[in-house]
């Protein structure tokens, strides 16, 4: 999911725009009792890129200690729930104190087969080029052909590389663009836009959602038969 609208949705309502994320991280949590109910095993939460570092001082701290206050009030429900965390991103960019918790969390969970998985400092493109770093280090030290590399190679050096490729993904606000999200993981994901804004995304949105992917045909650049006839993607 690319949470998208929280400024929008403040500056609808004359707030600060940290009064947006404080009512989407609400939405945070109703869209994991969504998830849940409905089975679904993987939920990425596209947190906060390396581009929103460029954002005022203000608004950075003010997401940084709102995303360390969720995971201080939610980890126990977390763990209850039986649900790993996961970050993909940057940990280097994160303050000690934020890592801290946030590695704590993944090793109490780390059992557990739901997974949220919150890209957080990520960007697609860095995570590609730092793919391509490993793999080159390899080859340097003899322990990799150049020939022997393929898909399966860059997939086993990304962040989470056990994670299947996302099925689905949603974006709120209405924008159409994938904003440097899973560039290598979305090559075959179903998109899907909604105007309404991340803090008013609610169950009727999701299943909406859910309903418009259970329509699609995904073929994987397949054929499939119509009328005894071939009939390409």
């Amino acid at each position: 999911m690319i949470m998208d609208g929280n400024g929008r949705w403040a500056q609808q309502r004359g707030q600060p725009r940290l009064a947006g994320h404080e009512a989407g991280s609400e939405t945070v949590r109703c869209v994991l009792n969504y998830c849940r109910d409905a089975g679904v095993k993987y939920l990425t939460l596209y947190a906060f890129s390396t581009e929103n570092w460029s954002r005022s001082e203000d608004e950075v701290s003010g997401l940084m200690a709102l995303l360390g206050n969720f995971i201080r009030h939610y980890e126990r429900e977390l763990i209850k729930r039986k649900v790993r965390l996961r970050v993909i991103g940057r940990r280097e960019d994160l303050s000690g104190h934020l890592l801290a918790a946030l590695e704590r969390l993944e090793r109490e969970s780390s059992g557990f087969e739901r997974q949220l998985i919150v890209a957080l400092s990520y960007s697609g493109r860095s995570e590609l080029v730092r793919a391509a770093r490993l793999i080159a280090e390899k080859v340097r030290a003899g322990v990799l052909l150049p020939e022997e590399i393929g898909e399966t190679t860059i997939t086993e050096h990304l962040y989470a590389p056990d994670v299947p490729d996302p099925d689905l993904i949603i974006r709120t606000s209405g924008e159409m663009r994938i904003s440097n999200f899973l560039l290598w993981q979305c090559a075959y994901s179903e998109f899907y836009v909604t105007p309404v804004l991340w803090p008013d995304f609610r169950e009727r949105e999701f299943k909406d959602a859910l309903d418009a992917y259970a329509a699609r045909d995904r073929r994987y650049g397949g054929v499939r038969q119509e009328c005894g006839q071939e009939v390409e993607r």
